[in-house]
């Protein structure tokens, strides 16, 4: 297929936050024109990771299935107001969606306004973060660190990254460490397991050190009124669709052929080879112009996700059959800076995890769970239970967190970080139970043991498998993850969570955003400046409390 239109024409690859923000990117900053904005988006569901919706059939089984309804989250997003600057400046500019017709004036109000107003008004404290094997609520801001702790702290934070290279979080802390409340409540807050990217942990605690002294309350965190998708995604899906973008499903990018730019050294993207499902589709390509630009995201944390029900149990898949690695590792046989994909995905059992959501009918659980920890929903943040064989955690979230969610109906996320390992009621590994043996265990490690037969009944359990859903903390080297603007690339650049933002950290909506924005504006020529990466310890205040904290 050949564009007729002498205006440059924008192929997006994958319609992720990223892909999506570069599309509204391009239209509010660099005066492109929706029509000539093209999202390619494999799946049939924009957002990428960023999602909340009805369970797949998969998902429940049997009579439930005919009876009820399920909803799920694969994962759950931690917002963040003084980290996440490009991400507020994007949402700026979105009109979210009204709660109520009957209320006009909230027509006026942007994504970023309604998500801090919300905030303001259910405020994030959690009181019972950590939970020990006798069910008690533990002093989570007594962090433990001892004189070592701290010097092995300051070591890391340093060591260059280029001194650091591929080394494991495990090789620069001794013991002591891993066994402090604080690394209990750091590594489940943002899911870094011990054999992660030093690397990583670095820029984590340099990009993070405001949230120091707040880590035992999660007060720093910024949550939507719904999960993100309601939130977020569908008013920017809106948005776009106004703006006459041309978002296509269902059209997986499989190749993008390169050739000489017009610099020397220079590099274009020429055509995209494509894969089209549903009626009429088949193979195709899309030539660009001389004008024509590629934004490609690479990788996927999301890639080849499976769901489970009550009864059944998500398989794992490990030969990616997802497109979004495959198209990555043809890519980097293009040329050696296109990074290694292998890098990420490469060790599945690295980087795996299990997530849950509860869809329940009762609300004994949820009364049951306000009275123990004393958070109403949305206030509590994540609750981890330290001795758990699986490492579980869970979120209560405000209620109702999925917009269409049936009145006197209730949800709950959680998700497990030793998968493989044994539970301590249901003896076997999280990876091989069924929805209703997750269940089981939750309810015994909060010990409201008198309230399972009325949970098991009244609960549709939806479990997800991720293979690569901590794959972007890998141990890694630099060149593993490629420039967002490669160096001569005069019309692409790549997008999503495997490519280097120096400073940065992945695992982020901010991210995403950040890599969408510096894409848009270094090819378009944008004038506007990018927002500064914030950088906490420059603040002394912000450096005082950190370290005040350190000696809790």
């Amino acid at each position: 297929m050949h564009t007729t239109s002498k205006e440059p024409q924008l192929w997006i690859v994958g319609g992720g936050i990223a892909g999506m923000a570069v599309a509204a990117f391009a239209i509010r900053d660099a005066g492109v024109r929706g029509e000539n904005v093209h999202i390619l988006e494999e799946s049939g569901l924009g957002g990428g990771a960023l999602d909340g919706a009805r369970a797949p059939a998969s998902g429940v089984t049997g009579a439930a299935r005919a009876a009820r309804d399920a909803w799920v989250t694969r994962g759950g997003r931690m917002l963040e107001e003084e980290a996440y600057q490009c991400t507020w400046d994007l949402f700026a500019s979105i009109p979210a969606i009204p709660v109520s017709p009957s209320h006009p004036q909230e027509a006026a109000r942007s994504v970023r306004d309604e998500i801090l107003e919300f905030n303001a008004e259910v405020k994030t404290d959690a009181h019972a973060r950590l939970i020990d094997a006798g069910h008690a609520i533990l002093d989570a801001s007594a962090y433990g660190f001892d004189a070592r702790d701290r010097r092995e702290m300051l070591r890391l934070l340093t060591t260059s990254e280029a001194r650091l290279g591929a080394r494991r979080i495990d090789e620069l802390f001794g013991p002591h460490f891993f066994a402090t409340r604080f690394w209990q409540m750091w590594r489940t807050t943002f899911a870094f397991q011990n054999w992660h990217s030093a690397v990583e942990l670095r820029r984590y605690f340099l990009r993070f050190i405001q949230e120091f002294e707040r880590i035992h309350t999660l007060s720093g965190v910024r949550r939507t009124v719904y999960n993100q998708y309601d939130s977020m995604v569908v008013p920017l899906q809106r948005w776009l669709v106004e703006q006459r973008v041309d978002v296509r499903f269902g059209a997986r990018v499989v190749d993008v052929e390169l050739a000489h730019g017009h610099a020397l050294g220079g590099r274009r993207v020429t055509r995209l080879s494509l894969e089209t499902a549903g009626p009429g589709g088949g193979p195709s390509t899309i030539e660009l112009g001389p004008d024509d630009f590629a934004f490609v995201t690479i990788g996927s944390i999301t890639a080849d996700t499976t769901y489970g029900g009550n009864d059944t149990v998500p398989p794992l898949v490990r030969d990616r059959r997802d497109g979004a690695w495959s198209l990555w590792e043809k890519l980097a046989r293009k040329a050696p800076d296109f990074g290694k994909p292998i890098t990420f995905c490469g060790n599945v059992d690295e980087h795996k995890w299990e997530s849950f959501t509860l869809t329940m009918r009762s609300d004994a659980l949820l009364k049951r769970l306000v009275a123990y920890s004393g958070n109403t929903p949305g206030t509590g943040a994540l609750m981890t239970f330290v001795e758990s064989g699986w490492l579980m955690s869970i979120v209560v979230p405000h209620q109702p967190h999925f917009r269409d969610l049936p009145e006197g109906t209730f949800t709950l996320w959680g998700y497990g970080l030793f998968i493989d390992a044994d539970g301590d009621h249901v003896k076997k590994p999280m990876s091989t139970c069924t929805g209703r043996e997750i269940l089981t265990e939750l309810v015994h490690q909060l010990g409201f043991d008198d309230l399972l037969e009325e949970v098991l009944a009244t609960t549709d359990v939806t479990t997800v498998m991720i293979p690569y859903a901590s794959a972007l903390f890998a141990r890694r080297l630099p060149g593993d993850r490629p420039k967002v603007v490669p160096d001569g690339a005069e019309n692409f650049a790549f997008l999503g969570q495997f490519t280097e933002l120096p400073g940065d950290v992945v695992f982020t909506v901010e991210y995403s955003v950040h890599g969408a924005m510096e894409a848009v504006y270094r090819l378009l020529g944008v004038e506007r400046a990018i927002p500064p990466i914030y950088q906490g310890l420059r603040d002394p205040s912000v450096a005082w409390k950190a370290l005040r904290a350190s000696f809790r």
